[in-house]
């Protein structure tokens, strides 16, 4: 796998754009006066899915052969990634399979299912059922797709930082949440090619820290799953996405259950938006760091909104 340029996430832009418009970079100064930075939020949110990975599955199944569009495509999903493999092969009319946990988010199992995916369960958590899909992609012919070492995937999701950059040029500070990692392995990619300065800060949760100790050891490791935030919810990290984050990322930062879901009340006080768990680790994130962020100009990637009503009184009972 040959890791993505700069050039590929320019490309990208032009494919996506007859698909998905650019989402909103909002400032917040009751963020700001919360944290102490000057915070703008990149409202990913507000894509068609409520999710950035809509992004890098039009990339992807749009430059997909036609040998390979007829084969069909499966993935493995906590949901997110499945929601983009489902909407993209619409799109372009290709099969889908998507292979979730037993327990998956159902706010994304039936925006799968409604979007004309085939939805299969299997295993305790996401690793367990992307190893199923592996083994029944092969078995089946179909194109696998992974959610994270996928080139046009990493540079499809990168096309949410371009943006960032184009409407914020003085942006000091990018973070991004991290499951399998292809948001920051493109927010990398993006900032270091045009502002060398630009810290791109990683956010993880604790109780499901595999990419954090694999940028750490700088090796690929293993950890436990026991995080809630689904879109953060891997237990071995990946290869391609890891690569890129070993040579680019800034920081990488571990945040607890309460404190995502205390991110997702805070949003909605004070941004009146709606976050799922991986959506607000990056908040959750900036004001963990501290003093660290006091005065800079920063802007949060809130990736995701597929929240549950479960989850939403889970997060405001906290707070």
């Amino acid at each position: 796998m040959k890791a993505p340029e700069f050039i590929d996430v320019l490309r990208a832009r032009k494919v996506i754009a007859p698909y998905l418009a650019c989402t909103p970079l909002i400032n917040y100064p009751s963020l700001g006066e919360l944290t102490g930075a000057r915070v703008f939020v990149k409202h990913e949110n507000c894509q068609p899915l409520g999710v950035f990975k809509v992004r890098g599955g039009i990339n992807l199944m749009s430059q997909l052969s036609a040998e390979e569009k007829l084969r069909g495509v499966m993935a493995a999903s906590t949901g997110n990634h499945g929601q983009s493999v489902a909407y993209a092969a619409r799109v372009f009319g290709v099969a889908a399979r998507i292979l979730v946990p037993e327990n998956a988010n159902p706010v994304k199992v039936a925006s799968m299912r409604n979007l004309g995916a085939e939805v299969l369960f299997y295993g305790e958590d996401f690793d367990a059922a992307r190893e199923r899909c592996e083994a029944l992609a092969l078995e089946s012919n179909s194109r696998y797709v992974h959610s994270g070492n996928e080139p046009l995937l990493i540079a499809g999701v990168a096309t949410a930082s371009l943006e960032i950059i184009e409407d914020l040029p003085e942006v000091e500070a990018i973070i991004v949440p991290v499951g399998g990692g292809s948001g920051a392995a493109g927010a990398c990619i993006t900032a270091k090619a045009i502002n060398p300065r630009i810290q791109v800060i990683g956010v993880q949760a604790e109780r499901a820290p595999a990419a954090y100790k694999s940028w750490r050891a700088r090796r690929l490791l293993e950890d436990k799953m026991e995080t809630a935030a689904e879109g953060l919810a891997t237990r071995t990290a990946f290869e391609l996405p890891q690569k890129i984050l070993w040579d680019l990322l800034d920081d990488f930062v571990l945040v607890s259950e309460d404190e995502i879901r205390r991110a997702i009340a805070i949003y909605v006080d004070k941004a009146h938006t709606l976050a799922e768990g991986a959506g607000a680790a990056p908040l959750a994130g900036l004001i963990k760091l501290g003093d660290r962020m006091a005065g800079r100009t920063v802007a949060l990637v809130l990736s995701g909104g597929n929240i549950t009503i479960e989850q939403l009184r889970d997060a405001i009972a906290v707070r």
